[in-house]
């Protein structure tokens, strides 16, 4: 049988995953780190294959973000909050480009 992962959810503060409503993303508003850690696990179970998560979010839920860092899907990416970025999304990237590469291009 084959899936097909079309799905995009974004987990997040409220203020900062709204927006992504009007671009017809899924959007999953939690408050504190049990409910990150569901949303996403609930996401991930449902097909979704892409899912943004706020870095100030997965900061609270490093774990949980690693065990689907080591998966093909869904890919979980980090996304700066409307608060600002903390470089945890872009260092990532890069860490994925230089092992993918074998050097740091960006």
């Amino acid at each position: 049988m084959i899936f097909m992962y079309k799905k995009i959810g974004v987990v997040g503060d409220k203020d900062s995953v709204l927006a992504f409503k009007a671009l017809g993303i899924d959007v999953f508003p939690v408050v504190g780190a049990d409910e990150a850690r569901i949303a996403v696990d609930r996401l991930a179970k449902n097909d979704y294959a892409v899912i943004f998560v706020t870095e100030q979010v997965a900061q609270e839920i490093e774990e949980t973000i690693e065990r689907y860092t080591k998966q093909v899907l869904p890919a979980v990416i980090l996304i700066p909050s409307n608060q600002g970025t903390l470089n945890i999304g872009m260092k990532k990237i890069s860490d994925s480009v230089e092992k993918a590469v074998g050097v740091n291009i960006l």
